[in-house]
């Protein structure tokens, strides 16, 4: 007799997941299911081949470089990893074997001759509801943009992993082949380069913070000329 804590034999088969359903229907030429693969990786592989290579159009091509390379090759997907890790790897390899070739060419480009990338999402308003709140947020972001290209490449790639990307240590450290401890020295000395950038930057650009003008500050005026009686 079966005692009752005795597990049924089919429940240690392990239940299908989203990504191993996702990878299945993939490789039977899935298109929904290729689509929803791209779009749910598309912004880390951009941000981490972009930090390595601090170039969009080139990031771009990485990226599409890497999800050519996952769809003809996806029968050699074995699950040691999950999908996005496996081609987070292969995203960045893609770009630091780039680098190396660029580096035999010609050296890297200096960080203001790159022109920005949209790394860094901000809330925005639409131009016609605060066009001074949405210039001030743009020139904010494009100086956190400038101080996050000009970090030197190992610190560079470990902070757009661990704190753009928001992956744990663990899961950086694993990502980029290092141990934990460097991961936490190199974020440590990325952060404090990068504030030290921000703050020699941000004089000029906080002299227009907290913007009050255009259709603001004509509101304002019409209202309290309204009550007033004009």
């Amino acid at each position: 007799m079966r005692s009752r804590t005795t597990p049924e034999p089919d429940a240690y088969v392990r239940a299908p997941t989203v990504e191993t359903d996702l990878i299945e229907r993939a490789k039977g030429r899935d298109e929904a299911a290729i689509r929803t693969i791209i779009k749910s990786n598309n912004q880390r592989l951009y941000r981490l081949a972009r930090g390595i290579l601090r170039d969009d159009s080139e990031a771009e091509d990485v990226v599409q470089d890497t999800y050519i390379r996952l769809f003809t090759h996806l029968d050699e997907f074995r699950g040691e990893a999950s999908l996005t890790t496996w081609l987070s790897r292969i995203a960045i390899n893609e770009a630091l074997g780039r680098v190396r070739k660029r580096k035999l060419v010609a050296p890297l480009p200096a960080a203001d001759s790159v022109a920005s990338a949209d790394i860094i999402p901000f809330p925005r308003q639409t131009s016609s509801e605060d066009p001074e709140k949405t210039m001030a947020q743009r020139e904010i972001q494009h100086v956190v943009e400038q101080a996050i290209d000009e970090l030197p490449d190992l610190f560079r790639i470990v902070f757009v992993a661990r704190v753009m990307e928001g992956m744990s240590v663990e899961a950086t450290a694993d990502l980029l082949g290092l141990n934990v401890i460097t991961v936490k020295t190199r974020l440590h000395r990325a952060r404090k380069m990068l504030r030290d950038s921000v703050e020699r930057r941000i004089g000029p650009v906080a002299l227009d913070a907290f913007p009050f003008a255009g259709r603001r500050c004509d509101r304002l005026t019409e209202t309290v000329m309204k009550y007033l009686g004009f």
